[in-house]
Formats: structure tokens, C-alpha cells, sequence
């Protein structure tokens, strides 16, 4: 049938993976502010705010899924 979900806790770390994505989203944003704020089009935020806010959730999802701890192992061979 369907794939099962995961239900241990190592597999389910949405809390780490905030902590790890925020500080990179809060300077994207920060970095938008700014950019707006010095007065160009805000054309210019609707450019940079969706390929930023789309890696920023990539990277959790990559964090809360462990993903270097998985293929931590074949690193080493």
C-alpha cells in the first residue's frame, strides 16, 4: 500500500531543523528589508522573496529528515 511514516523521534526533528533554518531566513528577510528600504521597486521583493523562502524549505525539510546522518556512513568508504 503506502509508505509508512516515520514515528521515531530521530526521524522527526522539526524542532532542530528551525533552529538551523531561521537564522538563514531571518537574514534573507533582513537582507529584503534592507534592499526596500534604500528605496528600489518593490518588484524587486517579489523577485527575491520566492527563490528564498523555496531553498529556506528545502533546507528544513533536509534538516528535519536527517539526511547527513543517513549517508554520514558512505562518506567514509
Amino acid at each position: 500500500m503506502g509508505t509508512p511514516l516515520p514515528t521515531e523521534t530521530r526521524d522527526i526533528d522539526r524542532w532542530r531543523a528551525t533552529k538551523a533554518v531561521l537564522p538563514f531566513l531571518a537574514l534573507g528577510l533582513f537582507d529584503l528589508v534592507l534592499i526596500l528600504g534604500w528605496g528600489l521597486n518593490p518588484l524587486w521583493g517579489f523577485a527575491i522573496l520566492p527563490p528564498m523562502l523555496f531553498i529556506s524549505v528545502l533546507a528544513w525539510i533536509s534538516f528535519k529528515s536527517g539526511f547527513v546522518g543517513d549517508n554520514a556512513e558512505y562518506a567514509e568508504e
